[in-house]
């Protein structure tokens, strides 16, 4: 029986290849080079089957020349570089790794907010620099979290999970989302507050950007937006690139029309605006949420699963649409 040929479009723990390797015929990419389009292309002639993170986009000018296609298997739970209408016209079946990167995300969305609001990464490199010298009464005076308002813009899971934490912190939770959650899901999410986006700005002390990015997201915080903030408030994003004005955000820390912002993602990563690193009230870490090994193997699992599952013929076990 002639096995199925896949395309791994980046490097992975070399135990996911064995285990594919006895289903299909793999393509890996273990010296990890980040594929053009062309390149893509190239590599993809042939295949059944594709598993990749976001790095990969999948356009519909490169699906309509990808005739023996049939499943694109993002390993993430956002999958905005694939053309999910293109794959679904020409019966491509797309697939995601929803939920397995809760928890962890949620963990590092705290993690950017308490080195945020506290100065960790700003106070660490003057230690490192030499400059401490005595302790100052106002030296490196942060913002507190406990007893404050948290704004969460994306109240799905991941957004729940990151709200539920808020409990140990004794914040009051607002939120904004497409539709209102359950009252038994804002219950779980720390007793949440569903108000509009207005409100949830002007509001929050803290505010963690969770939308998925699409048309409708992009820029969503903005200028206009930043200028609706508290001077002292702080922006996370573990979201998306994109969903951010980048520059009106630099305007903003700049001018500190907000106190610091917390980011893991950019537009055009991974070349973020190179004014982001002339700021001291800004954490940057390299798009890292998830990257936990148990959660990085978990969320290949699920794409490994869906791959398998559809070439065999079955139901995907997580499909999205479009």
């Amino acid at each position: 029986m002639i096995k199925p040929k896949v395309l791994l479009t980046r490097a992975v723990f070399p135990d996911v290849i064995a285990r594919l390797a006895g289903y299909v015929e793999v393509e890996t990419n273990q010296d990890d080079i980040v594929f053009s389009e062309q390149e893509l292309l190239q590599k993809m002639q042939g295949k059944q089957g594709v598993i990749t993170p976001s790095s990969a986009r999948f356009s519909a000018g490169l699906i309509a020349q990808l005739p023996e296609l049939k499943a694109i298997c993002a390993m993430t739970v956002g999958y905005d570089n694939i053309d999910v209408a293109a794959c679904e016209a020409r019966g491509v079946v797309v697939t995601n790794a929803p939920d397995v990167l809760n928890q962890t995300t949620a963990d590092f969305a705290w993690a950017l907010l308490l080195s945020t609001a506290r100065r960790v990464t700003e106070s660490g490199q003057w230690l490192r620099d030499g400059q401490w010298k005595k302790w100052q009464i106002d030296g490196f005076l942060g913002a507190d979290v406990h007893g404050k308002t948290l704004g969460i813009l994306g109240m799905g899971r991941i957004g729940q999970a990151i709200a539920r934490r808020s409990m140990g912190f004794d914040m009051q939770v607002i939120y904004h989302n497409r539709s209102r959650l359950t009252e038994q899901e804002e219950a779980y999410a720390n007793h949440a507050v569903y108000v509009d986006k207005e409100q949830l700005l002007a509001q929050a002390d803290h505010l963690i950007l969770m939308v998925p990015y699409s048309a409708a997201t992009r820029h969503c915080i903005g200028a206009a937006e930043l200028a609706m903030m508290k001077p002292g408030a702080t922006l996370i994003n573990v979201a998306r690139g994109g969903v951010v004005d980048d520059a009106a955000l630099i305007a903003a820390l700049r001018n500190r029309q907000i106190a610091a912002a917390g980011l893991d993602v950019f537009e055009n990563e991974p070349q973020l605006n190179p004014d982001f690193l002339s700021l001291s009230n800004v954490v940057l870490t390299p798009h890292i949420a998830s990257a936990s090994e148990s959660t990085r193997r978990a969320m290949l699992q699920c794409a490994v699963d869906n791959l398998i599952a559809v070439l065999r013929g079955e139901a995907a076990l997580n499909p999205v649409h479009s």
